[in-house]
């Protein structure tokens, strides 16, 4: 089975072409990267205020969970069902497909958002406005740096969670690498259907490695604390106190 998965995979035919392995993957990149773009720009601001104002944050808790909770295949036939109909038949099928990865990716950006902001420590922001800043800065100097570590750990699993579900984009006529995992069930053809699998998995890998080496040149060194200076040995203080002395 395996040698079958890897002479599928190193097969040049499965590459190019409609049908091929890379066109597949822009595909795929094109759900994952338009569904995250959606869930940023609802996610993060929403997290942004509800963690800066502290309004809202009990009842939009209890909605994250809500949205992890909803089977997302089962969402997305019934979305489907119910409103492609009423939609542009370029759209028919693109449409509930992204808004099912929307409503996915929403809550590990929200939630990571929104906790990032509250764990802010309280001398940080006190301190902002006895310096004078004004609540927009407080949020934007303080605020964001500080909770970006954590508002970054939300993005990844958002992204995990996106490119892994977009397979089920397949399953009501459009591309992705999902659409390989359903022609090989179809097929039986099961060296294409684990093929598939693990290119989905690769893929998913590579982007998280990605965001790591962004978070890692994103985050402020002072809150990572990876350049932290090494703390002095006793060593290093007689010697201080040495040369003071003389």
């Amino acid at each position: 089975m395996i040698g079958g998965v890897f002479d599928w995979l190193f097969d040049g035919s499965h590459w190019s072409g409609d049908d091929g392995i890379l066109h597949r993957l822009s595909e795929h990149l094109q759900y994952s990267a338009e569904a995250l773009i959606f869930v940023l720009l609802i996610g993060i601001p929403l997290g942004l205020f509800i963690g800066h104002t502290g309004k809202g944050g009990v009842a939009i808790a209890g909605v994250a969970n809500a949205l992890r909770a909803l089977p997302t295949f089962g969402l997305l036939v019934y979305v489907v069902i119910a409103f492609s109909g009423d939609l542009p038949a370029d759209y028919a099928y693109l449409w509930p497909s992204l808004f099912v990865l929307v409503v996915l990716g929403i809550p590990a950006v929200l939630s990571n958002t929104y906790a990032g902001i509250q764990n802010v420590d309280p001398a940080a922001r006190d301190a902002a406005r006895g310096m004078g800043m004004t609540g927009w800065q407080v949020l934007w100097r303080v605020e964001v740096p500080n909770a970006l570590p954590l508002i970054l750990s939300g993005v990844r699993s958002a992204i995990l969670q996106i490119v892994a579900t977009a397979t089920i984009a397949a399953y009501v006529s459009l591309g992705g690498l999902g659409r390989f995992m359903l022609d090989g069930l179809a097929q039986r053809d099961y060296s294409q259907m684990a093929g598939g699998a693990v290119l989905v998995g690769v893929l998913a890998v590579l982007l998280d490695l990605a965001m790591a080496l962004v978070q890692r040149y994103v985050v402020s060194r002072g809150i990572t604390g990876r350049y932290a200076l090494p703390a002095a040995t006793d060593a290093d203080v007689v010697a201080a106190e040495t040369k003071v002395s003389l």
